[in-house]
């Protein structure tokens, strides 16, 4: 598997275990996501398959272009304020990872997709 595909198989587990943390810390669900954070999960999956950076992205909150509507933007930066102090008990390894991917700086992007 290419780093690429690795690098973003990553980015998609680590958003799904943070949008379940907040879920179930925050709407008690603990029978999978209920219906807002799937809605969440899917907007944010499809956000990040048309990230114009994709392998050499750094983390949504550091990254210049905003992809997100308004709305979703917030809900999802609820969602990281929530789950990512509790990221490092449930899944360390990830957060430790994504906490490294926040100090990468973006490439150049000559083409956004939309």
């Amino acid at each position: 598997m290419s780093y690429k595909k690795r690098r973003m198989k990553r980015e998609r587990k680590t958003l799904r275990s943070m949008i379940d943390i907040y879920c179930r810390g925050k709407h008690e669900s603990h029978q999978g996501l209920c219906y807002e954070c799937k809605e969440l999960l899917n907007y944010a999956e499809v956000r990040l398959d048309k990230c114009p950076f994709q392998e050499g992205k750094t983390t949504c909150a550091n990254c210049k272009v905003h992809c997100y509507r308004p709305v979703m933007r917030e809900r999802i930066r609820d969602v990281m304020r929530y789950a990512g102090p509790r990221m490092t008990y449930h899944n360390p390894l990830l957060a430790m990872l994504h906490f490294i991917d926040g100090f990468k700086k973006e490439p150049s992007c000559s083409k956004r997709k939309t």
